[in-house]
């Protein structure tokens, strides 16, 4: 393939990426300002609130942060809490590594960052179909990493004109978000009862442990059972 037209397929892998993005924006944009506008009322300056999106980039473990933050927990805790909200991030860049081989080490390395919750979905799927490029993957996480850093800016500046989020429903946006990510693998194989080890797990764990080690507990049942169910059988 010569130079001219790979940069002309990389170009319309890029643009195709983007454009599969736009519809996930929907739920980025309300989801980003709410954590800017939170960030404020918990104490945070503007720059710190945006730095905070940019640095960690990742929506869920922001708030349990911010929740924290509030309550005035040993530092350790936080660290703790934040890192048991974002361990499926580890499942996450365990299964997109082996799809990750036309990337070069700096991709990989920049891909495992940019691994939110939809940039994996939709990776998956992408890879399902041979399809997973870099320029694909990059230009997939561009329009998310900064309307993500946007919103989350002018969530902080106007933040405050919102009494109560409550009312409008966002806080309802993500569990709407995570559970349509879910349904989106459920023509997987061992999908329901692995689906269904999980949330068993994660209720019990949420009762007996609490927030927010629920998630990690389920996530850890699930990745155990899918092992389990996908071993291949000895030879006799």
């Amino acid at each position: 393939m010569t130079t001219s037209v790979q940069k002309t397929v990389g170009k319309a892998e890029w643009l195709q990426g983007l454009t599969d993005a736009l519809p996930i924006l929907v739920a980025v944009i309300p989801f980003g300002a709410l954590f800017g506008a939170v960030a404020v009322k918990s104490g945070l300056d503007i720059p710190t609130a945006v730095f905070a999106s940019a640095s960690i980039y990742a929506g869920a473990s922001q708030f349990v942060m911010l929740d924290l933050l509030g309550q005035q927990v040993p530092v350790w805790s936080i660290i703790l809490a934040v890192f048991a909200v974002n361990f499926r991030h580890v499942l996450y860049s365990a299964s997109i590594s082996q799809h990750l081989d036309r990337f070069t080490p700096l991709q990989k390395a920049l891909s495992f960052f940019f691994l939110v919750d939809p940039q994996f979905a939709t990776g998956e799927a992408r890879a399902e179909q041979g399809k997973l490029t870099p320029a694909y993957y990059f230009g997939y996480a561009a329009p998310l990493y900064s309307v993500w850093i946007l919103v989350s800016w002018m969530g902080a500046l106007f933040g405050g004109l919102i009494e109560d989020p409550a009312v409008y429903g966002i806080d309802f946006i993500l569990p709407l978000y995570f559970m349509g990510l879910v349904m989106g693998f459920r023509q997987r194989r061992f999908f329901w009862p692995i689906l269904g080890v999980s949330a068993t797990v994660s209720m019990i764990a949420y009762f007996t442990l609490g927030n927010p080690w629920h998630i990690a507990a389920g996530g850890i049942a699930g990745m155990l059972l899918g092992a389990a169910m996908s071993k291949p059988p000895e030879a006799k």
